[in-house]
């Protein structure tokens, strides 16, 4: 009997699992920076913060973490970027027609 129910609880906590990563909400850059920001203003506790904005702690200290390594990196002046797939395309696309460019010169 006490494995019937444990097997009932092993299933019931898969099912609250399942809910909660599809409910999960997706936070934009924007809302992550505003919350980051209200935490480093200091006007409430983190905890109260993190409480309001339904979120973990653990949440926090990581887009925390995130901004301010972020902000060393630019004012370092490391301003490299991930190309994006267009970028690349014209890009390759240009050092194509490049090429040819020189390899009429030479011939």
């Amino acid at each position: 009997m006490s494995e019937k129910l444990f097997d009932q609880k092993k299933a019931a906590d898969h099912v609250v699992r399942d809910i909660r990563r599809a409910t999960r909400k997706v936070h934009s850059a924007e809302e992550k920076i505003r919350i980051v920001l209200a935490g480093l203003r200091g006007e409430d506790s983190i905890a109260e913060l993190c409480r309001r904005e339904g979120i973990a702690q653990s949440v926090y200290f990581s887009w925390s973490k995130e901004f301010l390594e972020a902000g060393k990196r630019r004012l370092a002046g490391d301003t490299a970027r991930q190309a994006n797939n267009s970028e690349v395309k014209d890009l390759r696309a240009e050092a194509a027609a490049l090429k040819e460019v020189v390899a009429d010169r030479r011939s």
